[in-house]
């Protein structure tokens, strides 16, 4: 019997979630998708998520539940918020989850899920040297894994580089606001990565968010040392990696 564990993944638009066979990396049923309530305030968001977990197909009150959410995330706390109210710095989501949905939740950093699918289902599986995942989109998000082992909260997007937060030039917004060619963006990826491959010398790049899915038309113009490739996971990766690490955690319990 294969088993179970259902993922949440909070985002500034929408929040998603589905059930997931944890054997396969699939899921069980279809996704469920609402809008992020205007504001993002904390109370708003963990209504939307009790709807979102009673559109799901029913499971044990045990089947473990993760949440993915766009943070650094210590110890339950959210310390910090990207594309959501600030109301959630400094808080202990960990513990408002559970009152909200009655049951016992597990939260992640959002890049830290993706990477973690990736890693179990995707692009990095069996991958065991160090691996790094970008998330290209409003910012970059980033996730660290050595030996198949996630360093939690690797805020790598916000790297200096020439004096500026370099998300702020390398993100996949930076290249909508700024009406930049696949050619001007990938050099800037280029300084980007090269500074990662520098100071880390990973054995692999995973590259996700929505852009990954025309990687033909940036990922050949880096000239890296390092291989570098598209996820695989794409939009469900947040669902399968908090799943993951929600049934990792209560079995670690």
């Amino acid at each position: 019997m294969s088993k179970y564990a259902i993922g949440i993944d909070i985002g500034g638009t929408g929040i998603k979630g589905g059930l997931v066979d944890l054997k396969s990396g699939e899921l069980v049923g279809e996704r469920i998708r609402i809008e992020t309530p205007t504001g993002g305030e904390p109370d708003a968001i963990a209504n939307a998520v009790v709807k979102v977990l009673t559109q799901l197909p029913q499971t044990d009150p045990q089947t473990p539940v993760g949440i993915c959410f766009p943070a650094v995330v210590k110890h339950g706390v959210t310390m910090s918020a990207a594309n959501v109210s600030k109301a959630w710095i400094g808080l202990d989501a960990e513990k408002l989850f559970t009152q909200k949905l009655n049951r016992k939740v597990h939260i992640v950093n959002d890049a830290d899920a993706a990477g973690v699918a990736e890693m179990k289902f995707g692009a990095g599986k069996k991958k065991r040297g160090l691996v790094i995942m970008t998330t290209l989109g409003t910012g970059i998000g980033t996730a660290l894994f050595i030996k198949g082992i996630l360093v939690p909260n690797a805020e790598l997007g916000h790297l200096e580089i020439g004096g500026v937060d370099y998300e702020t030039k390398a993100a996949y917004s930076a290249k909508e606001n700024e009406d930049l060619t696949m050619v001007e963006w990938a050099q800037r990826l280029q300084i980007y990565y090269s500074n990662l491959e520098r100071l880390f010398t990973p054995d692999l790049f995973i590259v996700g968010g929505g852009i990954s899915k025309h990687h033909e038309k940036f990922l050949p113009l880096l000239r890296l040392n390092t291989e570098i490739v598209p996820a695989t996971k794409r939009n469900n990766a947040g669902i399968l990696g908090a799943a993951v690490l929600a049934h990792k955690t209560k079995t670690d319990e």
